[in-house]
């Protein structure tokens, strides 16, 4: 069975497709240890990241609505030597004095150096700590690669939190199914993460962010969103040659780039999804399912590639009778990133298995101009703008929300 959100990703904002149904003893430690950390990343960000309601979703609480905007200081993106990204956190107060729900978020990039934005929430229980490391900093923020963090919460502690939005280009504002939202309470603050093209410039940058709210007495359905990976592993198209076409000479770069556990990062996924680390299929394609955590309703899906994404699948149970196609966009367009509503919630199981299925033309990295800018090389997951990720997205809900148009 298919019922399927299709779309080009080339839709003009504000006309999205209307959906139907919308492996020594030492090696074994740390494979496992990086087995772990990668599942733990997955799990607690499927389990807590929720993104707020559009405008539109706040429709039954129109009178109680407030708008906080968040404005970050001026910053200039800088890099490693070699490099061309900057991951950065920005410490942001929105002033929260009563339990609040967050129900439409967006965040308005200041510059085309903005590659993509993760907007985390800290929670009051955090944010003694989040104000003493933002001091510590002058105010300026701090480098922070990988997921959002603070630079003295420890790993399980920063875990504890959810994200609060996540934006890539073309996304504009979230418009979630009416009547859902997410958890802000009193006293809570905001890490702004910013990845930085510097491929397409390095001047100052100030961003800001947007937050509508209403009191935590207003009766809104949560969201859970299960976050499927998949590990790209790319190589350098035929005719093609670089000493960075070799898979481990461009992970090792990864590495001096962005972090050792960067690498460890990489080579966790190939783990989960069932491949042999040292030496992963290579393919123009990546695919790989996940379990899904919670029983509910899918009611929104998104895919998420870089800039040699051209197609992408996400597939309920696949290889049974029960599968069913969630979201198809034939045509990816990193420029025009969005998710999408189903029109009528697509129902699932916890240990229901969600895979995604993505397709990279490696060809884009000769022919773009931004990516002419770099050596050629073998493209594995990674931070980077030349590097790829494969991520689907599917939120859902324990019941039905209540009905609304799709975006």
């Amino acid at each position: 069975m298919t019922d399927v959100v299709k779309g080009t990703g080339t839709e003009p904002p504000g006309q999205a497709p209307v959906p139907p149904g919308d492996r020594g003893s030492g090696g074994f430690k740390r494979r496992s240890r990086v087995i772990l950390v990668v599942l733990c990343l997955v799990v607690v960000a499927a389990v807590l990241i929720a993104v707020g309601v559009g405008g539109s979703g706040s429709a039954g609480h129109p009178s109680v609505v407030k708008t906080i905007s968040l404005v970050s200081p001026s910053y200039t993106p800088k890099a490693a030597v070699g490099a061309t990204d900057d991951y950065h956190c920005t410490l942001l107060n929105p002033h929260v004095a009563k339990d609040s729900y967050v129900i439409s978020s967006q965040f308005h990039p200041g510059s085309s150096e903005d590659h993509h934005a993760v907007l985390a929430l800290v929670p009051p229980s955090l944010a003694a700590t989040a104000l003493h490391d933002d001091a510590a900093t002058g105010g300026k923020g701090w480098t922070c690669f990988g997921a959002p963090s603070l630079p003295n919460a420890s790993l399980v502690q920063f875990l504890s939190t959810p994200f609060l939005s996540i934006w890539a280009p073309g996304h504009g504002a979230d418009a979630l199914p009416k009547d859902t939202g997410i958890a802000l309470p009193a006293q809570s603050l905001v890490i702004e993460q910013v990845h930085y093209n510097l491929l397409v410039g390095d001047k100052p940058v100030k961003n800001t962010l947007t937050l509508d709210t209403v009191p935590s007495s207003t009766p809104l359905l949560p969201l859970h969103l299960d976050l499927t990976l998949a590990p790209p592993d790319v190589p350098c198209p035929a005719g093609v040659t670089g000493a960075l076409c070799d898979r481990a000479a461009s992970l090792a770069e990864q590495g001096r780039v962005f972090g050792q556990q960067e690498v460890e990062i990489v080579d966790g996924i190939e783990a989960v999804c069932g491949h042999d680390a040292s030496n992963p299929p290579a393919s123009d394609t990546a695919s790989c399912s996940w379990k899904v955590q919670k029983s509910g309703y899918i009611v929104r899906a998104q895919a998420h590639m870089h800039l040699l994404g051209s197609s992408f699948t996400m597939v309920l149970n696949p290889g049974t009778p029960q599968a069913r196609t969630v979201l198809s966009v034939p045509q990816y367009n990193f420029d025009y990133q969005k998710a999408y509503n189903l029109s009528t919630p697509i129902p699932v199981a916890a240990g229901d298995r969600l895979q995604v299925n993505c397709t990279y033309n490696p060809r884009l990295a000769q022919e773009l101009p931004l990516l002419r800018q770099a050596p050629p090389h073998y493209v594995t997951w990674g931070d980077g703008s030349t590097d790829e990720m494969c991520i689907g997205l599917a939120w859902t809900s324990a019941t039905v929300p209540n009905a609304r148009d799709t975006l």
